[in-house]
């Protein structure tokens, strides 16, 4: 927790108390759903809350973006990033109905009226978001396929629409055959943890 305030120290009194909530309640949680793995819970704020909240130092939602977590899993990145946006709105997907259900439980504890979560396939979801993020779910070329017609083309941001993927390691030969516009950033260039030196966003628009 030290870490994401030193990281972001404009957080207020309620987004402190609900990131403070949230170690907690994936502990019971995962002692009876498996959704993050026992080893990891040992270091669940850099690995989890904080690699998600990364996106969020580097891309500053306005009021009223709509934002499509694909493959979210326990709710990552989608839940830290509706914490840190209360005011844009989010739809946390995973295919795996489990997972949602501890997705559901969180946010009802933390009261996150932003956040609805789904069980369903990324394809079947009818609806266009200002952005789709993700954490290295498939790769890259496969990734972009599962969001054809979800992002509108017109941006209320002052960077354009499009994926914001975490990632880890060389990301290269994924970017090869994908032909849209893109931008890669090594999250040490920012974060000191030894964890985020192979850690980037791909940005796609």
């Amino acid at each position: 927790m030290n870490e994401i305030r030193k990281y972001f120290p404009g957080l207020s009194e309620i987004q402190i108390k609900q990131i403070n909530a949230l170690y907690p309640l994936y502990k019971e949680w995962n002692e009876k759903i498996n959704v993050i793995s026992r080893k990891d819970m040992d270091n669940f704020y850099t690995h989890h809350v904080l690699h998600s909240l990364t996106i969020g130092h580097y891309f500053r939602f306005s009021a009223g973006t709509s934002i499509i977590d694909i493959g979210t899993g326990g709710g990552f990145p989608g839940i830290p990033l509706a914490i840190l946006f209360p005011e844009c709105k989010f739809l946390l997907v995973d295919s795996t109905g489990k997972k949602i259900k501890v997705v559901n439980a969180v946010s009802e504890s933390l009261k996150l009226n932003n956040v609805n979560a789904v069980h369903e396939r990324a394809e079947k979801i009818n609806a266009s978001f200002d952005f789709v993020v993700s954490r290295a779910v498939t790769n890259l070329e496969d990734f972009v396929k599962l969001t054809k017609n979800k992002i509108n083309p017109e941006s209320k941001n002052d960077f354009k629409n499009g994926i914001i993927y975490l990632k880890g390691g060389d990301v290269s030969k994924e970017l090869q055959n994908i032909n849209k516009q893109y931008k890669v950033i090594n999250l040490s260039s920012y974060f000191d943890e030894e964890y985020f030196n192979t850690k980037v966003i791909v940005y796609l628009y």
